[in-house]
């Protein structure tokens, strides 16, 4: 028997030397596998940024909107305040300057007096929170030299909605827009913009279709503004426009729950403007 077993160790232990170089060999390669570093490893995310438009010019109740439907807040700067009908004479950075979107990068404007009256109050400052200006090329602020975002602001951008084409309105654009009445030194109506009517008619096709948010607030209180000014201005079809608008601040009421100030604003203007071209 002892005879018998001494004959079988060399077997035995040439098996055991097998077994323990092959589980050698596979603890290497679970090793390397954990440690491999993956190949193709994903580009890095382009860095966001805006292009800053052309003010010049434009009255600053305008300016401001296109500002603000850009993704730029805003600051006035010098002795002239911020009153709708003042024009942007600078603005910093100059227009089609690329800088990183920091969340609402704030362009400031110097203004021009007109001789339009200013009514009202003067906003001077965007109404949300600006933050750095970056201009794409120069280094980059440190994160925490940056100001927070106000509370419950929404930090990422809404995802790109396809384009849906609905049923909207059609009217020929006009290649002459007279005046209903002239006001001294307000600006002339932008025949590059569509006439107020149909801005009026679109609005309410837009408020019909949009949720509460607080963008498409801001939108609708720029076009709001856009077609309340200009029909003080006098502009082509004004009453019109107006009677179109208040239209929409009721849609506004109905989904938003505001508007009604709105309204209000919008059927002032209506009578003012209906005693002048009478």
């Amino acid at each position: 028997m002892a005879l018998r077993i001494a004959t079988r160790l060399p077997r035995l232990a040439i098996v055991g030397v097998v077994l323990l170089l092959a589980s050698t060999t596979l603890a290497v390669g679970a090793a390397k596998q954990m440690t491999a570093v993956p190949q193709g490893a994903p580009a890095p995310v382009p860095v966001p940024t805006l292009v800053v438009p052309d003010l010049s010019g434009q009255a600053f109740v305008f300016a401001k909107g296109t500002l603000e439907d850009t993704g730029f807040a805003w600051q006035v700067l010098g002795s002239v305040h911020g009153f709708a009908a003042n024009k942007v004479a600078r603005q910093s950075p100059p227009p089609g300057t690329r800088v990183r979107d920091t969340g609402a990068p704030t362009i400031s404007v110097t203004l021009t007096r007109t001789a339009y009256p200013e009514k009202g109050s003067p906003e001077d400052v965007s109404p949300y929170l600006g933050t750095s200006v970056q201009p794409m090329g120069l280094p980059r602020i440190p994160v925490a030299a940056l100001p927070a975002a106000p509370k419950g602001a929404q930090t990422k951008p809404a995802p790109a909605k396809p384009a849906t084409k609905k049923a909207e309105p059609k009217t020929a654009a006009p290649t002459k827009r007279p005046p209903a009445f002239v006001v001294a030194g307000a600006p002339r109506e932008p025949l590059k913009e569509m006439p107020l009517t149909r801005r009026a008619q679109l609005l309410a096709v837009w408020v019909a279709a949009h949720p509460w948010t607080a963008a498409n607030v801001r939108h609708f209180l720029y076009q709001h503004a856009w077609i309340v000014t200009g029909a003080s201005f006098g502009w082509w079809h004004g009453a019109a426009a107006l009677r179109e608008l208040i239209a929409a601040d009721r849609v506004v009421q109905q989904r938003w729950g505001i508007g009604k100030q709105n309204e209000l604003v919008a059927r002032r203007m209506l009578a003012n403007v209906e005693a002048r071209t009478k």
